[in-house]
């Protein structure tokens, strides 16, 4: 598992989690929908994203380490 796909579960499952919650439970629950929202939004723009952060301070690989790539250009 890479830092990317790790972060796409973890969206998702946040946003089904809330959904049914604000079904079953409360419709506060939405909040939580909204933040993941804005927060992936956001982290298109900026290239920021706290659990991506947090995942590779633990050590998880990114997908480019995973593969070897590398961005340099060839000379």
């Amino acid at each position: 598992m890479t830092v990317e796909r790790i972060v796409f579960i973890a969206a998702g499952s946040f946003i089904l989690l809330s959904l049914a919650m604000n079904h079953f439970h409360s419709p506060y629950w939405l909040f939580v929908t909204a933040f993941v929202g804005l927060n992936l939004f956001q982290s298109g723009f900026t290239n920021f994203c706290p659990l991506a952060v947090i995942l590779k301070k633990a050590g998880v690989p990114t997908e480019t380490q995973k593969t070897g790539a590398s961005c340099q250009a060839n000379s």
